[in-house]
This record gives structure tokens, C-alpha cells and sequence, in this order.
């Protein structure tokens, strides 16, 4: 097996890379500290492609795949893990729904806009009261005549509330299966629909400069032809998007990681103790050593799953085994390099501050670590 990247491939890392620096490092810590969406920063990776990189050229995307994205991710996860959640979030949980399940006439309202970065999408999943339990959704809708009545809430949405956010796709039980268990389908709700509510934003520990809101369903109304792909396929249709998005969640890790030991390095010759830069204690050399280690090796797993996907082969307990290593050892990076910087690390002003803040929720989103062992352990046969 060749990791090596293409040349195509290296060029669109380093121009993602040097985005990242130029760009997005000299203006997220105050988005972060104030709590507000870089929409200048989106609007600039818009242009740049980024939110249509897995997408065919046909649909208006770049004619890239899957891995061209995760690729964009751990760059930009490199200097800011919000920044790099919004574009995530926006194309594996708001585009590609649409893209693999959309009729010609969604797919024609709503990707355009979608893989421009003109606007986003959120993916409505998640309950207040389910959390892993996704089967356990609450959330109803009824349909009377040619119109869906959605009752019911969603929590921890991502990129659902923004000036630019157009639509959410919610899973709902639509009815009963013959064996007893609940009928889920997954319905398109523009924003702006009555009955459509979104909560002001959470105060969270991290990821501040992204959006996330409680969603609120009322009566809402929508089309009949809102229903996105056939009714009942909901539950599957999630846990394919959520496998995939597990290989991208794991790309985010691996370059909150690295940006850690980049991080790290620059420190450690810079900061002098005891008359000498605190990077020729060897103390200090294997911490980043083995932080380089740890993140190097993370690399490979998220390579793995997504090559296994693109050619079509299972790739559902790769994508576990990528999203619980990367999420893991990000957090014990991001400790690391925290602890490297001393008492600077806990300033808010060194970004390792942030990326301390930042990696805890990647062994929560998309998975926690534990429903990832039940999944790996599952496809063992246990």
C-alpha cells in the first residue's frame, strides 16, 4: 500500500495549509473568545472550493473525493478546529445527504448553494434525550394530505442557525415497521419555516467560533416532496453518512494533533530555562516525539478507512478504529503540548489553549469513543 500523496493531492494540502496561516490564524482567537461565526473566513473558502471538494463538477462541486477533503481538514484543523468543524459538518452532514439520497429536483434547489459555500446546512440527529441512542428518536412526523407536521426537538446541530444557513435535514418516525420497531425517515425543513425554531446558540467549552443550536419543531409544515430519499430508510441513510463522517472527524483530530506538536516545537525553541532552550531537555524531546508518533499514526488509520471506502469496500470498522485513535490521541496531545507551555498554555492567547478546549468533544461528536469499541467489536463478530 502507497500513502504517498499526488502531486494534485500535495498542491491542494499546501494551498489549504497556507490558507489556514494567512488567513484564518490572525483572526479566529477573537472569533473564538467572543463566541462569533468567522463569516469572512467562510465566504473565502467558498471561493476557494472547499466546501464542493467531494463533490462531481456536474452538481457544481470540484470533482475531488472524499479524501481531498479530509485532507482540507487536518489543515485547517491544524491552526483552528471550528473553522475546520463548519466545513465538516457543512458537506458530510448538509451536502452529502442531499447528494446521496436528494431526487434531481432537491439536488437541484439545494446543492448549488451548498457547494458554493453561499449556504449551509445542518443535519438534525441528535435529541435531547437520546444522544448515542439515535433509534430512540422522539422527534414525529405525521403526514396529513401533501404536507409533513414535524413535532418534536433536536440538539446540538451544527451550522443550524448561521445568517446563511438554508435548511436542516431532521430525522423523524414516520410510523411503525411490521416488526414492531420505529419507522425513521429524514425530511428537509427550509429555514425560515413556521413552526421552525432555533435556540440562541450554547455556551460551550469549545468550538466557540462554530455554530451550534437546540432546534424545535411545532407544527412545522413542509411539502410531502420534502422527504428525503424513500420513507423508512432514515435509520440507514444516517449510519452511512455517520460512518463517513467518522473518517472526516478522525482528518479533524489528526490536525488538531499535529497542530499541537507544531505548536509544541516552536515553544520549545523559543522558551528558555536554566540557560538553555527547554527543547534540548530530553524530557521535552520525546513529549513532542511521542506526540509526533501518536499523530503520524492517526494519519495512517484515517488514510486507511477512506482508501477502503473509495474502492467500495467495508470500510465501517476502519472508520471506527480512525475516529476512536485519532480523537484519543488528540486529546492526549493537546495535554501535552498544554503542559509544555507551562503556565502559558493555560493562556488563552497560545493556541494550544484552544486546541486543549477544542479536543475533548472529538471522543463525544459523531460517536462517542464507546459506541466506537461496540462498533469495532461488532464487526469482530463479538
Amino acid at each position: 500500500m502507497d500513502f504517498r500523496l499526488t502531486d494534485e493531492q500535495e498542491a491542494l494540502r499546501e494551498s489549504v495549509r497556507e490558507f489556514a496561516r494567512e488567513v484564518v490564524a490572525p483572526v479566529i482567537a477573537e472569533h473564538y473568545e467572543q463566541h462569533t461565526f468567522p463569516y469572512e473566513v467562510i465566504r473565502q473558502m467558498g471561493k476557494m472550493g472547499l466546501f464542493g471538494l467531494p463533490f462531481a463538477e456536474e452538481r457544481g462541486g470540484m470533482g475531488g473525493d472524499y479524501f481531498a477533503l479530509c485532507l482540507a481538514l487536518e489543515e485547517l484543523a491544524r491552526v483552528d478546529s471550528s473553522v475546520a468543524i463548519t466545513l465538516e459538518a457543512a458537506v458530510s452532514l448538509g451536502a452529502m445527504p442531499i447528494y446521496r439520497f436528494g431526487t434531481e429536483e432537491q439536488k437541484a434547489t439545494w446543492l448549488p448553494r451548498l457547494l458554493s459555500g453561499e449556504a449551509l446546512a445542518g443535519f438534525g440527529l441528535t435529541e435531547p434525550g437520546t444522544g448515542s441512542d439515535a433509534a430512540g428518536t422522539q422527534t414525529r412526523a405525521v403526514l396529513d394530505g401533501d404536507e409533513w407536521v414535524i413535532n418534536g426537538s433536536k440538539a446540538f446541530i451544527t451550522n443550524s442557525g448561521t445568517d446563511i444557513t438554508a435548511m436542516v435535514t431532521v430525522t423523524a418516525v414516520t410510523g411503525t415497521n411490521p416488526d414492531g420497531s420505529k419507522e425513521l425517515s429524514t425530511i428537509i425543513v427550509p429555514t425560515g419555516t413556521p413552526g421552525f425554531a432555533v435556540a440562541p446558540g450554547y455556551s460551550k467549552v469549545g468550538w466557540t467560533a462554530s455554530d451550534t443550536h437546540e432546534l424545535t419543531f411545532d407544527d412545522c409544515r413542509v411539502p410531502a416532496a420534502n422527504l428525503l430519499g424513500a420513507r423508512g430508510r432514515g435509520f440507514a441513510q444516517f449510519l452511512r453518512i455517520l460512518d463517513e463522517g467518522r473518517i472526516a472527524i478522525a482528518a479533524l483530530a489528526v490536525g488538531l494533533a499535529q497542530g499541537c506538536v507544531d505548536e509544541s516545537i516552536k515553544y520549545a525553541k523559543e522558551r528558555h530555562a536554566f540557560g538553555k532552550p527547554i527543547g534540548a531537555n530530553q524530557a521535552i524531546q520525546f513529549k513532542i516525539a511521542d506526540m509526533e508518533l501518536k499523530a503520524h499514526t492517526a494519519r495512517l488509520a484515517y488514510y486507511d478507512a477512506a482508501a477502503r471506502m473509495l474502492a467500495g469496500e467495508p470500510f465501517k470498522r476502519q472508520a471506527a478504529i480512525a475516529k476512536l485513535h485519532a480523537s484519543t490521541i488528540a486529546v492526549d496531545n493537546a495535554r501535552e503540548a498544554t503542559q509544555i507551555h507551562g503556565g502559558y498554555g493555560f493562556m488563552n492567547e497560545y493556541p494550544v489553549a484552544r486546541f486543549w478546549r477544542d479536543s475533548k468533544i472529538l471522543e463525544i461528536g459523531e460517536g462517542t469513543s464507546e459506541v466506537q469499541r461496540m462498533i469495532i467489536a461488532r464487526d469482530l463478530g463479538l
